[in-house]
């Protein structure tokens, strides 16, 4: 199904405050708070709404280092991008892991408290993933822009 203007504005909305009452919502997309309920459970099973989540401030979680590592594998052989992907989904560390297409196989996004603690993962974690033949990483000086949000 399509999204109308309507499911935009529902969708921008809850973006913006996932936490906002229906009778907010229902305000804001100028519709009646059933209708808005509604749509809202629509979106939520048609799979346009994902999860609802906090999203937490980390500077106060003691992990404001952002690393991007670029990691090249080995080869490119199914059950090599397989072990490769099961292992890296069980760092704690990383929160995002994109294949991609360029010079390096995958980027992941690492956060740590500070060089040392990126250190500690590197040892830990980074240097055993399976099929790695280079590995190359990059510190955030500071982040400039950031959002979760979608166009919508």
């Amino acid at each position: 199904m399509s999204l109308d203007t309507t499911d935009r504005k529902i969708l921008a909305a809850l973006q913006r405050n996932g936490r906002m009452s229906n009778a907010e919502l229902s305000e804001q997309a100028n519709l009646s708070p059933s209708a808005c309920h509604r749509r809202v459970q629509r979106l939520e099973s048609e799979g346009y709404i994902r999860d609802y989540v906090a999203l937490l401030d980390a500077r106060k979680m003691k992990v404001p280092t952002t690393v991007f590592v670029e990691i090249t594998l080995q080869g490119q052989a199914e059950e090599v991008l397989d072990a490769f992907e099961k292992a890296v989904a069980r760092i704690p560390d990383v929160l995002e892991c994109h294949l991609m297409a360029g010079t390096a196989d995958y980027i992941l996004k690492v956060v740590a408290e500070n060089t040392e603690d990126f250190a500690r993962i590197h040892r830990q974690y980074l240097s055993r993933l399976p099929g790695v033949a280079q590995m190359q990483s990059s510190f955030a000086l500071r982040t400039v822009f950031k959002t979760t949000a979608l166009p919508v």
